[in-house]
């Protein structure tokens, strides 16, 4: 059986009280880079968004869960993006919020939560991760993890006038 709890956190499904927590993160310029992001968004966007968010992952082949701790406290967030149920795939991201919480294996068991979901309840086949090349941490958090690194794309990520390589590591369920 497949569960979305761990020691020190749980995924769970966003709600509306996430609005608050949405609104910082989405409007973080620091965030922007990885998420693509060129504009902040507002608070009624972001509510659109959260309406919606119940929508089927097969039907928007994207799943956003909430890291939480278990205290109930909101730390990041998790995703599933260009969800391929033909060829059994997906990408996945993970973002923990406030810097003082990362190192401190919240992100780890995150995702291997939700590689758990992925593999054993949406039967999967692999993901798929894109990080920055200068993100050692989490380059180092996803390998440790099983994922292996399969390519570089070279100046994928285009910021502040220069690009950056973006990482491309996979994951496979033997």
């Amino acid at each position: 059986m497949v569960k979305l709890h761990g020691d020190q956190i749980y995924l769970r499904a966003l709600e509306r009280t996430d609005l608050n927590f949405l609104y910082e993160l989405e409007n973080n310029p620091e965030v922007w880079e990885i998420s693509g992001t060129l504009s902040p968004y507002s608070k009624d966007v972001l509510q659109l968004y959260l309406d919606n968010a119940h929508r089927d992952v097969f039907e928007v082949k994207q799943l956003r869960l909430v890291i939480s701790s278990n205290e109930h406290k909101t730390l990041g967030l998790v995703d599933i993006f260009d969800f391929d149920p033909h060829h059994k795939r997906a990408g996945l991201g993970i973002i923990v919020l406030d810097e003082k919480q990362r190192n401190k294996g919240i992100g780890a068991q995150a995702i291997t939560l939700l590689c758990d979901y992925v593999f054993n309840v949406l039967d999967l086949r692999q993901v798929f991760a894109n990080i920055l090349e200068e993100n050692q941490a989490s380059l180092h958090l996803f390998k440790k993890l099983g994922f292996i690194q399969i390519g570089i794309k070279k100046d994928w990520i285009r910021t502040n006038g220069s690009y950056k390589n973006e990482v491309l590591l996979q994951k496979i369920n033997c």
